[in-house]
This record gives structure tokens, sequence and C-alpha cells, in this order.
């Protein structure tokens, strides 16, 4: 049970697994703690039916891990099962290796190293579930968010899908969609926290309230709303019949008025209707908004029709079928000798690694490039080569130029118009592009 006396609520120092803690009291009385070490955070693969993945979360991890510390309330959790060497450790416990990594907005595909931490092996160890947690999380949601994007064709999408998950997981999945290119969030805490535009007016609750003994005053309701918010405001049309909805709000709010939604029904016939309708009211520039369990899928279909802005919840923050990236946090390195796991479909390569990806003069991308990070970059057959890592953490701090919240929006925004066609689609299939492991001079796979 919570005791706010004893927690200390801006540590993440329990966000993590107990084994992590275990296996640093083992290395601690072997002195093998103190081992330099490097782990890489890599997918061995995209969720199923992905054609590309994107990094999203960066910025996040860095700030809790610089957050991740035992103060007495962490302490006093976990003293029961460690011993007191190892809770001095902890006490004193700093980050104070480095950190690279591919840069939020960045795409990626199986074995990209998509994060490296070099530090001791109980600093870096005790890292992983934190790490994970949030980079497994949001990439989930960006790459779900980047499909939906492309899927709009350039329409605005509003993220709503905070009553879908976990109060602090939407707020998260808020500034994930945000970076993969949806205009605004329903969500005020993503808005205080990372200034994300946000929309919103209306609920079906609001034009029920207006129901009196004499029945529904939909019009009543219409009226408030407007009298609120201005004639610029979106009228949830489909409480009751969806054609007198649209006749009552362009009667109460005149052909100005700035918007209607659709949460219901077969979205695409009665976006047609309502357009329709609209138009022989005057109201032509009365845009149409549609809600309702959308996902990628759901708004391809809707392309064609007259649709001007889409409403997302439940599927986004879901990662519409894809809640987790599958991404692992391995250890590579030893001391500078490569390390590998051996087990069947879980092989890794074993030493740190470095990537660059490679493009033709048209800016199309061609692969990616894997090898070690203590080698120069592999010929490129004359495909020019942008590396992929950057530097994230030094000494165990934050670089100064970490890209901002607006630089990833508009690297994945470029990074998506760079895959070939057929990475955009919505089909099954193989990664946009392929992997290359160049692990040594004339070793390749």
């Amino acid at each position: 049970m919570r005791n706010d006396n004893t927690v200390t609520s801006a540590s993440t120092a329990l966000l993590t697994d107990q084994y992590e803690l275990t296996m640093i009291s083992a290395a601690l009385r072997d002195k093998t703690a103190e081992r330099q070490c490097c782990f890489e955070v890599f997918a061995r693969r995209l969720p199923e039916g992905r054609r590309y993945g994107v990094v999203a979360g960066t910025q996040r991890a860095i700030d809790a891990i610089a957050d991740f510390r035992f103060g007495p309330a962490e302490l006093d959790v976990v003293s029961g099962i460690l011993d007191p060497d190892t809770l001095a450790w902890l006490a004193d416990y700093r980050f104070t290796g480095s950190i690279d990594g591919y840069r939020e907005g960045e795409l990626y595909f199986p074995g990209s190293p998509i994060l490296t931490v070099r530090g001791t092996f109980a600093e870096a160890v005790v890292l992983e579930t934190l790490i994970l947690s949030v980079l497994n999380h949001d990439s989930a949601i960006a790459g779900a968010a980047a499909r939906m994007v492309s899927a709009a064709g350039g329409r605005p999408i509003i993220e709503m899908g905070s009553r879908r998950t976990h109060e602090f997981a939407a707020v998260a999945a808020s500034r994930a969609a945000y970076l993969a290119g949806l205009s605004s969030t329903s969500n005020l805490e993503a808005a205080r926290e990372y200034g994300i535009p946000t929309a919103g007016t209306s609920a079906h609750a609001f034009t029920l309230l207006h129901t009196t003994a004499d029945g529904p005053d939909e019009k009543a309701a219409f009226a408030a709303q407007i009298d609120a918010l201005g004639v610029s405001t979106t009228l949830l049309v489909d409480t009751y019949d969806i054609t007198q909805g649209v006749r009552n709000a362009i009667e109460v709010a005149g052909p100005g008025l700035g918007g209607v939604r659709i949460d219901s029904g077969e979205l695409g016939v009665l976006a047609r209707q309502v357009r329709h309708q609209l138009d022989d009211l005057g109201a032509h520039g009365t845009k149409i908004v549609v809600s309702g369990d959308l996902d990628e899928y759901a708004i391809a279909a809707l392309r064609a029709e007259p649709v001007d802005t889409y409403g997302v919840g439940t599927s986004l923050v879901t990662g519409s079928g894809a809640p987790t990236s599958g991404m692992v946090y391995k250890l590579v390195e030893v001391d500078g000798i490569p390390v590998t796991k051996r087990a069947a479909h879980k092989e890794t390569p074993g030493g740190a690694k470095a990537a660059v990806r490679t493009r033709r003069s048209t800016g199309t991308i061609v692969e990616e490039i894997i090898y070690p990070a203590d080698s120069a970059a592999p010929d490129t057959n004359g495909l020019s080569a942008t590396p992929l890592q950057i530097p994230l953490m030094r000494d165990g701090e934050p670089v100064a130029d970490i890209p901002s919240l607006a630089d990833a929006r508009e690297h994945l925004a470029q990074a998506l118009v760079s895959l070939p066609w057929e990475g955009l689609g919505l089909s099954h299939g193989e990664p946009a592009i392929p992997t290359r492991y160049v692990m040594s001079q004339g070793n390749t796979r």
C-alpha cells in the first residue's frame, strides 16, 4: 500500500524488476560488478505486418535515467531482499556511463542498434527494465500512429485515447502520437508536460443532459455549446438522428459552424450524406470529423470520403494490434570482448555495433548496414550513407543538444518520405529495406 510519507515519487529506481538488483548483489560478491560492459537495445523482428518501426521515447528514457536514485524510501522497499553491501551500493548509485542511440523519430528495422549503453556491468544492467518499458511502449504507439498518418493522406488526426489506457501511459501515448504526426491530443497533462496542441468539445452526455419532461432538446445543447465555445466549435450530431442533428446544428449555429462530428455508424456512407446535407444548407465550410474505434485500415478506407479530420483512441493507445515493439536489452561486450547469446532463434551478434543507412540520389533509402563500432564504415558502392547513432549521454549526463520533440516530429516526417513506396503500404510484407551485417572484413550476413 502506498504511503505518501515514505515513497519518493520523483525517483524512477523502483520501475524495475527484482532480478536486476539480485544480479548486482551477486556481481558485487564475485567482483565482476565493475567490469566494463556494453549493452544494446534492438528488435529481432518488427511487429507482425509492419514494414518499419519508429524510435520514440528516447528523451523520456534519458530523463528517467537521470532520476534513477535510491533514497531511503526506495531502499526500504528492497531492504528485505538484498544484503547490506548491495543496499549501500544502491544508495550511492548514479549512472556514470555513456549512451548513444538512434534519435527520436528515426526509423528502425530488425537488428538496428537503437541504443548502446556503456558502463560498468552493475550500473548498466540495472537500467534494462526501465529503458525497455519506455522504448517498447512509445515506439509501438509511434509506429501505429505513423501508419495512421500515412493512411490519412495529410488530413489531421486528433489523439483521444486517454480513457482506453493507464492514466500515465495516456500521457506518453499522446507524446508518441504527436511525434508521429498527429495534430493534437485531448489529454491536458500531455499539453502541460510536452506542449502538445489540444482539441475537444463535447460528448453525448452533454446532449443527453438537455432532456426535459417534454423530451430531448438537442437544439438547447447545441446552443449552450456555441454560447460557451463560439460558432467555430464542432457539434456532435449523432446522439439521436444524424440528419436531424445536422439540421439542428446549422439552424442554431448558422452556415458558419466550424464542424460536425460523427462517432458511430457506417462512417463513409454517413460522411457523404452529411456533406451533401451541409452543402444544401449553405454550410460549405463546415468540416466533418469522424471518430469511433478507427485504426489505420479504417482511416485508409475513408480516404476517398469527404472526411476532414479523424479522431483515434483505442487502436492508437494499444499500438493498433502491436502494443509492444519487442525490443530487447542485451549484453554484447565485456571488457572489450564480444559476447553473444546462442539460444535457438535468439542469436545475438557479439560486440558493440554502429549502423549507417544508404540512400539513392533521389533520397530513397536502400539498406541498413550494421558493423563493428570500432571499425570504419563499410563501402556503400557509391550510395550516400548516413550514420544513425548520435550521442545521448556522456559521463552520466544528458548531452546538451538532444533533438527536441518538434525536431523528432519533423525528422520522422522526412524519414517516411524516404521509404520505398511499398514500405508505406498497410499490407503484410518484408521490412521496407533489408538489414545487412558486416561484422568483419569480408564477412557479411
